[in-house]
């Protein structure tokens, strides 16, 4: 076995697809970053050593920021990339996420606003009038205490697939998501990444057609800050 699949927890494997829990720091292909750098890790690197394909991208089929960890698809044959992506054209995969915002978060929230480019920020989005239409449904899962100070775990679920969606509804609903300095969240000392997660996902299985629903467990530096939280 490579010594960097030890790195990255497979969630799911058939000879059609597969379902990875990407780790956060990690990009997803080599395209995403402007500048490269050496050490940094990728996971279009990772599927060539450890599973090569020879599709376009090694077959990832959606990205996660490099900050983001959870459930990444990767398609194992040109058949699976395109009933996959497909499916994520058609929005038949249901993706759902979990997000620490500071203070407390209404029980529930739906933001349908549309997103565009950043005139103003480099590599950023925002909500603007000519954007493409996004849509993020919201719920608050707990309450915590963490140094005297409330935040709320939160559930999003996307509608849509835009880049950085969840990070800029949030933005707007004035709940960024805590460590995501980049769209206006909170800084602090316990946690240098967006508390931000892909726990959940239905897809239909390129070589059955049978829905799977899988599901991964927080990365373990997110669910350590909430076992060590007060819950209310």
């Amino acid at each position: 076995m490579a010594e960097n699949q030890k790195e990255i927890e497979i969630i799911y494997e058939d000879d059609e697809m597969l379902v990875i829990n990407k780790p956060t720091g990690w990009v997803t292909t080599r395209e995403s970053l402007k500048s490269k750098v050496e050490s940094q890790k990728y996971i279009e690197d990772w599927i060539k050593e450890n599973r090569p394909n020879g599709l376009w991208r090694e077959g990832l089929v959606h990205r996660l920021d490099k900050g983001t960890s959870g459930l990444l698809v990767i398609a194992k044959t040109e058949k699976s990339l395109t009933n996959l992506q497909s499916q994520f054209k058609k929005r038949g995969v249901v993706k759902k996420y979990q997000a620490l915002v500071s203070e407390k978060f209404p029980f529930q929230a739906e933001v349908e606003m549309p997103i565009g480019r950043s005139n103003y920020q480099f590599d950023s989005f925002t909500v603007m009038e000519n954007g493409k239409m996004a849509r993020t449904l919201f719920k608050l899962l707990g309450k915590y205490r963490i140094n005297n100070r409330i935040y709320s775990l939160i559930e999003a679920d996307l509608k849509t697939g835009r880049t950085h969606q969840i990070r800029v509804h949030l933005k707007y609903l004035k709940y960024p998501i805590v460590g995501d300095e980049q769209y206006g969240g909170e800084r602090v000392e316990w946690l240098d990444r967006p508390f931000l997660h892909a726990y959940y996902l239905e897809v239909d299985s390129p070589e059955t057609g049978k829905r799977l629903i899988l599901e991964a467990d927080l990365a373990p530096e997110l669910k350590n800050i909430l076992d060590n939280a007060e819950k209310i």
